[in-house]
Formats: C-alpha cells, sequence, structure tokens
C-alpha cells in the first residue's frame, strides 16, 4: 500500500473531506511534496490535533 498519497487519496481513505486534509497540512505543518502526503505523518499530526481539542 502506498505511503504518499494525494489529497483526493487520503480523503477518501480517511473519510474527510479534501479540503480539510488540505487544510490541516497547511495549519500542522505536513509537507505537499508534488501533490502528495506523506499518510504517516498526516496521521499523527491529525490525532495529535484531535487529542488536543479532546483535553480539557
Amino acid at each position: 500500500m502506498a505511503n504518499h498519497l494525494t489529497p483526493e487519496e487520503l480523503s477518501k481513505e480517511l473519510g474527510i473531506d479534501r479540503q480539510e486534509v488540505i487544510r490541516v497540512c497547511m495549519e500542522e505543518g505536513v509537507p505537499i511534496y508534488h501533490g502528495k502526503i506523506d499518510k504517516y505523518l498526516f496521521q499523527v499530526q491529525l490525532s495529535q490535533r484531535e487529542a488536543l481539542r479532546a483535553s480539557p
């Protein structure tokens, strides 16, 4: 399975909107290189972001 995905592929795989994928990348500093995003790096940043929202 590929580790570097387009925003469209990543949004389908994770069940979130394409624009949300791009927004998270921009806000969290996840690089989009040649139109592809490192899936692992994106998921780590997304889970940390969600953990911060859940903490009091």
